[in-house]
């Protein structure tokens, strides 16, 4: 049965092997730099930095972001499904009707709780 491994074992040690040797050779052939404090600071357009580096955001923010994508990835469900519509009529099966009707009241139930939650509000 390890028989059937020995490749896959054989092409990880391969893998691991020159990573280390890779990264141990530039460790000792590599030029040292030496720092200093204009080599470490952020460049941007020529400007010097002044201030925070980054604004920081609300959490509002990714929450309406991850509510786009959640319900933008299950609109392209609904297409896909919308596409197969008559052919589901010509086969005569409910159940994908059925399917389809659970599906879009399990998104309707989510919207409602992410509107009572207040997730889609913009105030602070």
């Amino acid at each position: 049965m390890l028989q059937n491994y020995l490749p896959v074992i054989m092409q990880a040690m391969v893998c691991i092997g020159f990573a280390a040797t890779t990264l141990g050779l530039s460790v000792l052939l590599g030029k040292r730099g030496t720092k200093g404090g204009i080599k470490d600071t952020a460049y941007e357009c020529g400007m010097k930095p002044i201030g925070a580096g980054a604004p920081r955001f609300s959490v509002k923010f990714y929450l309406v972001a991850m509510l786009f994508v959640i319900f933008d990835i299950e609109v392209v469900f609904l297409y896909s499904w919308a596409v197969q519509f008559k052919d589901f009529v010509i086969a005569e099966n409910a159940a994908a009707l059925w399917s389809a009707i659970s599906f879009v009241s399990i998104l309707a139930v989510a919207y409602v709780y992410a509107l009572k939650k207040g997730a889609l509000s913009w105030k602070v």
